[in-house]
């Protein structure tokens, strides 16, 4: 089996050796190119569409102030061939920390696993963005005598042969955040997703605008799954609501060009009403294009950044901020300990995916932390808060 699961992971490698010469250089944000439908249609599954908005009303299961603990619809699966005496030896093979987003989740797993004496040793390799170096990481954390391997994965389908690889080694797999094209993880770890995300912040600015509203997209990068569920979720949502949707932009994350975007955008059009954002981070400068105009700010979309909550707090934003919780970097390390003591757990572990509003603001709005800070982090109560995550 080992030399199986060995060839498999060489093939994975040798596969992204031979189509990496095809790929196009790296565009900037006046590039980026535009979709055909036929690119777009490619993004959106109607099923799950549907799936996602009908689990923003479902009930969670589980304990109570726990979200990452929790989950909605699980079908349970027996694990009882992978339990095993401690203490173990978790593995974790990380797509990066190259951004807040990742840096605040993964001081958040870092204190889970200090919660668990029966955790011996924690081993951590960070691919640093790339698929090919995940791939060997992958096959490195094999020989090292894991007792589970978490995975978060860099991209979802050059790393699908290499995660069935380490299922055919016989440790048990907990796949999280991004998924791959296979269902042979023990379980796969994330919150509702991109299409429940886009349609929450689209339906709220639409409700704000009016169908004679106008709304600016600001979009981060083309061709990444969960992004483009969140904007297919809202282009239809404003389409339904007669909302003209004056452009959507790529910002490649950058406030500054973010910023410039809106700028542009206010000279051309006049006045714009909304502002809807698949990815938070650059929302306050997004708000200072607005105050560099002498205009009032818009309803806007965000995420629970701390210096977007505190802005929509001290100046009273028309704001809402849903979510992809950091909290769900937690949830890994305890499956895996549940997978080792031969518990069940959900084959998919969706996990509640909370909403920032005015009624619930002062609630992730937390004094002294850095201003990207991410408010659902679930780490209030963990070991070090709040000197760890700053």
């Amino acid at each position: 089996m080992r030399k199986a699961w060995l060839t498999a992971l060489a093939a994975a490698a040798l596969a992204l050796a031979a189509c990496s010469s095809d790929l196009p250089p790296a565009q900037g944000p006046s590039s980026a190119p535009e979709q055909s439908p036929a690119q777009q249609d490619e993004f959106f599954d109607q099923a799950e569409y549907e799936r996602q908005l009908a689990l923003r009303d479902a009930t969670p299961q589980g304990p109570e102030g726990k979200p990452w603990e929790q989950a909605l619809e699980p079908e349970m699966v027996d694990t009882a061939q992978y339990a095993k005496d401690g203490p173990h030896h978790v593995c974790f093979s990380n797509a990066s920390v190259d951004n807040p987003w990742r840096q605040v989740g993964w001081k958040t797993m870092q204190a889970e696993v200090d919660l668990h004496d029966e955790i011996a040793e924690f081993t951590v390799l960070d691919a640093e963005a790339k698929d090919d170096k995940q791939i060997s990481d992958i096959s490195a954390l094999l020989s090292r005598d894991c007792d589970a391997l978490i995975v978060s994965p860099n991209t979802t389908a050059t790393l699908t042969p290499a995660v069935e690889a380490a299922c055919d080694s016989g440790t048990p797999v907990i796949v999280f955040d991004r998924g791959v094209n296979t269902d042979c993880p023990v379980t796969f770890i994330h919150p509702i997703g991109g299409y429940a995300f886009g349609a929450t912040a689209a339906e709220f600015l639409s409700g704000e605008v009016g169908s004679d509203g106008k709304v600016l997209a600001l979009r981060v990068l083309p061709g990444v799954d969960v992004l483009e569920h969140r904007w297919a979720a809202a282009e239809r949502i404003f389409a339904d609501n007669g909302v003209e949707v004056v452009g959507a932009e790529f910002t490649e994350n950058d406030s500054a060009t973010a910023k410039s975007i809106v700028s542009d955008y206010l000279q051309r059009e006049g006045r714009i009403d909304g502002i809807w954002m698949d990815d938070g981070t650059a929302a306050v400068a997004v708000l200072e294009a607005f105050e560099d105009a002498g205009m009032e700010p818009p309803a806007i979309s965000g995420e629970d950044q701390q210096q977007f909550l505190r802005k929509w707090k001290d100046e009273g934003l028309t704001a809402l901020a849903p979510t992809y919780p950091t909290y769900q970097w937690r949830t890994p390390v305890i499956a895996a300990l549940k997978i080792l003591n031969g518990e069940e757990v959900p084959k998919e572990w969706i996990l509640p995916q909370p909403v920032v509003d005015s009624g619930n603001l002062d609630r992730y709005l937390t004094e002294g932390m850095p201003p990207l800070h991410y408010g659902l982090c679930g780490c209030q109560d963990m070991p070090g808060f709040p000197q760890r995550w700053r």
